[in-house]
């Protein structure tokens, strides 16, 4: 995918203005937040279950290296191979060598964020080989040619219409010419459309969403049953997965288990947790005859030992998202590439460059919700800051905020002339504001926020007059 976070601005002005998506993400707040609160409530060791993960995941970055030399040890007993990819494009490479070498004309897929990163899907198709998306989300916002704009919930920004106009209109070629509009008989259709493509892939790519370095498995967790089929029916499974997925014990990863569908759908457990672990062996009357998992690198090694090492905690929950003002005001898309939300406003500035990414760190307002419901309490809003601060120092932001940041920073650590300027500001904008009824309807310095609501002009003293004149109530 490639990255287009230097339009975040444009791009967050016209969702806001997106009637369809406004629509849409209303869904978030009744659907993920609230089944997040219940299951949180209703589990008395939740939050003790929190800090064992985070310990458990700072221990396996401290010991990064072994455990993935021990998963590959594993992988290769049960008869799989490991493939190291520094890079996006050595990821992609090997998946297509691996494609050919199987002779897949076409290949199902199961949600992956990873092969989002590496912009897989182009990648095959430019060079001969179908791939068919079977997460039903992925699949809806492969029909539209959009990328996904929400972890876990892919095509979230679609209403129940636009998916039915989908359906209708890619459907056709399979003898499906009726308009349907009940969920129900949506995805009873999408599964038929989808059954024959399991049949026909002669490669079946999945994401992982923990790697198990005492025995070689992979996991993944879905509710939909399609990465089972797509890993166990074609010749060759092919799992592709970033390298802070891995996991030292099956116990270990139990833990991180009960807190990753707590927080991500409000759910004790997936509908499914399916293991895998290298090919069919002898005597097994069904599974793939290749087991190859490429493992990505793509600058998440530099993160180790530095400020912003926290973030490989992520076990890719979206309940930042589910829970930012921002996210659910502009949904993913405007965010410009592939992770979304809190963790990519702290994650892309890393990956695609804080050229590209450094308005993403300041769509935020630190009130700090991602952190507070983040399972594996990984401190965004710091992080955050950090990208803000390394941006100002760097000369990125535009000459005229530069400046105004230096006047505050300068404000701030003078408290007269804070408190100065503060009665001038608020005597001038009184006084003006009586005259305009007690509003403003456009302020020049505040012209993005005055655009969608008047701001009242103040009636009396600073704040701090007040408070040191006792007016408390």
């Amino acid at each position: 995918m490639q990255p287009k976070s230097h339009l975040f601005k444009e791009e967050s002005t016209k969702a806001i203005g997106d009637a369809n998506l406004q629509s849409a993400l209303k869904n978030l707040q009744t659907g993920f937040v609230a089944a997040r609160a219940r299951a949180a409530d209703g589990l008395d060791e939740f939050e003790a279950l929190r800090d064992e993960a985070v310990t458990l995941k700072d221990h396996i970055l401290a010991n990064l290296d072994f455990y993935l030399e021990r998963f590959e040890e594993k992988v290769t007993e049960a008869g799989g191979t490991v493939h190291f990819c520094a890079t996006a494009e050595e990821a992609r490479q090997t998946i297509l060598e691996l494609c050919r070498r199987y002779g897949a004309k076409s290949v199902t897929k199961g949600k992956s964020m990873v092969a989002e990163e590496v912009a897989l899907n182009p990648f095959l198709e430019a060079n001969g080989i179908e791939p068919v998306e079977t997460d039903l989300g992925e699949y809806i916002i492969q029909l539209a040619k959009e990328a996904p704009s929400h972890i876990i919930g892919p095509a979230v920004h679609k209403t129940k219409e636009q998916v039915s106009d989908l359906f209708h209109e890619h459907h056709a070629k399979y003898g499906r010419t009726e308009r349907l509009t009940e969920a129900e008989d949506l995805v009873t259709e999408a599964r038929e459309v989808l059954r024959q493509k399991y049949f026909d892939a002669d490669v079946g790519i999945t994401g992982a969403n923990f790697l198990i370095a005492e025995t070689g498995s992979t996991i993944i967790v879905t509710n939909e049953g399609n990465g089972d089929l797509t890993q166990m029916l074609p010749k060759a499974h092919v799992v592709i997965s970033a390298i802070d997925k891995v996991v030292p014990t099956l116990e270990d990863v139990s833990t991180i288990l009960r807190v990753l569908a707590r927080s991500a759908t409000g759910q004790e457990m997936s509908a499914y947790t399916t293991l895998s672990t290298g090919p069919k062996r002898e005597g097994d009357l069904d599974g793939p005859e290749g087991f190859h998992v490429v493992l990505l690198d793509n600058g998440r090694s530099d993160l180790l030992g530095t400020d912003k090492q926290d973030l490989l905690r992520c076990i890719r929950c979206g309940a930042c998202m589910n829970h930012c003002p921002v996210y659910t005001a502009v949904g993913g898309h405007a965010y410009g590439w592939v992770y979304p939300g809190p963790i990519g406003a702290a994650l892309d500035p890393h990956i695609v460059g804080l050229e590209e990414a450094r308005h993403l760190p300041n769509a935020s307002t630190f009130c700090g919700r991602c952190e507070q419901v983040c399972p594996m309490r990984i401190p965004l809003p710091k992080i955050m800051r950090h990208w803000r601060e390394e941006a100002f120092e760097r000369g990125l932001p535009p000459a005229r905020e530069r400046l105004a940041l230096k006047g505050w920073a300068w404000m701030a650590r003078h408290p007269w002339a804070y408190r100065l300027a503060a009665r001038i500001g608020i005597g001038v904008m009184g006084r003006l504001g009586r005259r305009r009824g007690g509003r403003f309807r456009d302020l020049p310095l505040a012209r993005a926020w005055t655009k969608s609501r008047d701001m009242p002009a103040p009636e009396g003293r600073t704040f701090i007059d007040r408070w040191k004149a006792g007016e408390r109530g």
